[in-house]
C-alpha cells in the first residue's frame, strides 16, 4: 500500500472538526459528556455535544463533536478551531506518541512500535489504520478511539486531549509519523492550546514509509538521489504541486509520487504525466505498487508513457504509490535498477 499517504484526507465534511458532519453516523455523539479519560466533564446542557477526553463541551447543539473543537454555527465552514486549551485540564499530563505502524502489516512493524503500543493507555487513529494494529495489542489498550476519513484534525486533537486529562496515548499512522502525516499536526494543536511538547513528553517513533517499502518490491530505483511529491490538492494547491513536479522532474532524481488518483483527482494525475513526459522520455521506466503489504497487492513496471492511461485502472488509486525513475534508471530481470554511480570509479 501507499504506507503514508494522506487518504482520510480526501472526504467531502465541511465538519470544523474533521470529523463527519453528520452526527447519525457517529454512535458516540448520542452519549452523554462523560469523561472516558478522567477529567471532569462539562456543565453543558447538550448532551450531543460531550467529549470523551475530558475537554469542556462546546454549548453548540449542531457540532457532534468529540474533538473537543469548537463548532460553528455556519456548517458549510472549512475553518477547524481548537476548543479546550491547557487551562481547561487539572490532571497531571500523559506522555503522547506518534506512532508510525510501517507498510500495514504486522511483520513491518518495528519493535519500538509495537512496544510503544502495548504501553499506551489509549490508542487514537484513522479507522483503516488501526485495523492494521494486531489484535493482541488493542486488546490490551483501556481504549480505542477511532475517525473514519478526513478526520485528521479531530482525532489528533482527540488524541492531545486524552494526554492533557493524564492518559499516555498513542497516535497512529502507517508508515512514518513524518511523512505526509499527523506529527507535525500534533505538535501545531499543542502549541495553538498553549501546552509544551516537553509537557507531554511528546516522542515520534519512526515507520517504513510508502516510498521504502514499495521500492523494495520494484527491486533497488531509490539507490541515488529522491523525491516526493504528493498529488493531494486537498492542503497544497494544485499550482504550487505543479511548480514542484516541474522542478524535480527537470533534475535527474528518482520521483516518489504519492497520492495519485482518486475520483477527484484524475485531472491531478493527467497533468503530472503531463509534466513528467515534457522532461523525460518516454521509455523512463516506472513502477506502481498498489496495496504493499497486504492481500490486495499488485506490482507492476511499465513506462512513463503508458502511465496516464493506468489512471482508471484498478492498479492506480490512493493505496498507490509511483516511482518513476531517472535517466539512468533501468529494468533488468523484471526489476528497476538506479546506478549509484559504481560502475565509474570501480570495474566490476
Amino acid at each position: 500500500m501507499s504506507t503514508d499517504t494522506n487518504a482520510d484526507a480526501d472526504d467531502e465534511s465541511t465538519s470544523k472538526c474533521g470529523a463527519s458532519s453528520s452526527s447519525t453516523t457517529e454512535p458516540e455523539s448520542e452519549t452523554s459528556s462523560g469523561s472516558k479519560c478522567g477529567a471532569s466533564s462539562s456543565d453543558s446542557s447538550e448532551d450531543s455535544s460531550g467529549s470523551k477526553c475530558g475537554a469542556s463541551s462546546s454549548s453548540s447543539s449542531s457540532s457532534g463533536s468529540k474533538c473537543g473543537a469548537s463548532s460553528s454555527d455556519d456548517d458549510s465552514s472549512t475553518e477547524q478551531e481548537v476548543g479546550a486549551t491547557i487551562e481547561d485540564f487539572d490532571a497531571d499530563p500523559g506522555q503522547l506518541t506518534a506512532v508510525g505502524l510501517g507498510p500495514g502489516h504486522a511483520e513491518g512493524m518495528t519493535e519500538r512500535a509495537k512496544n510503544a503500543l502495548l504501553e499506551a493507555d489509549h490508542i487514537v487513529g484513522y479507522t483503516t489504520y488501526i485495523e492494521l494494529i494486531p489484535d493482541e495489542i488493542t486488546e490490551q489498550a483501556d481504549d480505542i478511539y477511532d475517525t473514519p476519513m478526513c478526520g485528521e484534525v479531530s482525532r489528533t486533537e482527540e488524541s492531545i486531549d486524552r494526554t492533557l486529562a493524564g492518559n499516555d496515548v498513542a497516535i497512529v499512522g502507517s508508515g512514518d509519523p513524518n511523512v505526509y502525516a499527523l506529527a507535525g499536526l500534533a505538535l501545531e494543536i499543542l502549541e495553538s492550546k498553549g501546552a509544551t511538547a516537553s509537557m507531554v513528553d511528546f516522542d515520534v517513533v519512526p515507520g517504513v514509509p510508502a516510498a521504502q517499502s514499495c521500492a523494495a518490491r520494484l527491486g533497488a530505483p531509490l539507490v541515488n538521489d529522491t523525491v516526493s511529491v504528493s498529488l493531494s490538492d486537498h492542503l497544497v494547491p494544485m499550482p504550487e504541486i505543479e511548480s514542484r513536479l516541474h522542478s524535480v522532474a527537470s533534475e535527474n532524481f528518482t520521483i516518489t509520487i504519492y497520492n495519485p488518483w482518486s475520483r477527484k483527482r484524475r485531472e491531478n494525475f493527467q497533468k503530472c504525466c503531463e509534466i513528467l513526459l515534457t522532461h523525460r522520455d518516454p521509455d523512463t521506466p516506472v513502477g506502481i505498487v498498489h496495496g504493499a503489504g497486504r492481500d490486495d497487492e499488485q506490482v507492476m513496471i511499465t513506462e512513463l508513457a503508458e502511465l496516464e492511461d493506468l489512471g482508471e485502472s484498478e492498479i492506480v488509486d490512493m493505496t498507490t504509490t509511483i516511482v518513476v525513475g531517472t535517466e539512468d534508471t533501468y529494468v533488468w530481470d523484471d526489476r528497476m535498477v538506479t546506478p549509484r554511480g559504481y560502475e565509474t570509479k570501480y570495474d566490476y
